[in-house]
């Protein structure tokens, strides 16, 4: 596997599943559309379930933890079976327990001083959060010039029409999203949707 979760694909699905018998399908359509990189989100109770059993289940999936906020959280979602972790924002703790974790991982930033921050301890790649809201293209676009070396995978509020802008820019590596998993598609259990959604998605790759 890459070392670098912003190299696994254009988009990586951000996923809420309520219900971990949903899990398996659901990652089983993702793949088939082309989307191998799943973040399962640590919101919901079902979500330790969902990724140990995609983990075990779906071969062909990569299936990280999203909403890591705590050195506990990495050690639950490692023991599940997770392949990368991603967190919302960062402390010393928890960016210590990432790294000790011995996975890719993508701590949250949303300024330049959380930027030069992580830099500072060797973490180059990094998610942009939540995007939209934080500054959108314009603020990622004024980063690369004086912070070449990182790279970002934004995400929070963006979609099958913003992502293409985010993508062609030169920092940006992948976008997380999760416009490919509506929640009525889920709770319908619709995988058919969720496959050609995750097409369109794919084929931003260009």
């Amino acid at each position: 596997m890459t070392s670098s979760v912003l190299d696994l694909a254009p988009v990586v699905p951000v996923v809420v599943l309520e219900d971990a018998a949903d899990a398996v399908p659901l990652a089983r359509a993702l793949v088939a559309g082309g989307l191998p990189a799943i973040e399962v989100t640590l919101r919901t109770a079902a979500a330790l379930d969902a990724v140990r059993a995609i983990a075990a289940e779906v071969p062909d999936a990569v299936v990280g933890a999203g909403t890591v906020i705590s050195p506990g959280n990495v050690s639950d979602t490692v023991a599940a079976g997770a392949r990368f972790l991603v967190s919302p924002g960062w402390t010393d703790a928890l960016l210590d327990a990432m790294q000790g974790s011995g996975l890719p991982f993508l701590p949250g930033v949303s300024t330049t001083s959380e930027v030069v921050a992580l830099l500072e301890r060797g973490v180059t790649g990094m998610k942009f959060f939540p995007a939209e809201a934080a500054g959108g293209t314009a603020y990622l676009k004024a980063l690369s010039a004086p912070l070449p070396q990182a790279r970002f995978c934004p995400t929070g509020g963006i979609s099958l029409a913003s992502a293409p802008s985010y993508l062609a820019l030169p920092n940006v590596g992948c976008v997380g999203g999760s416009w490919m998993v509506p929640g009525d598609a889920v709770a319908a259990r619709d995988w058919g949707r969720v496959e050609r959604l995750a097409a369109e998605a794919a084929a931003l790759r260009g």
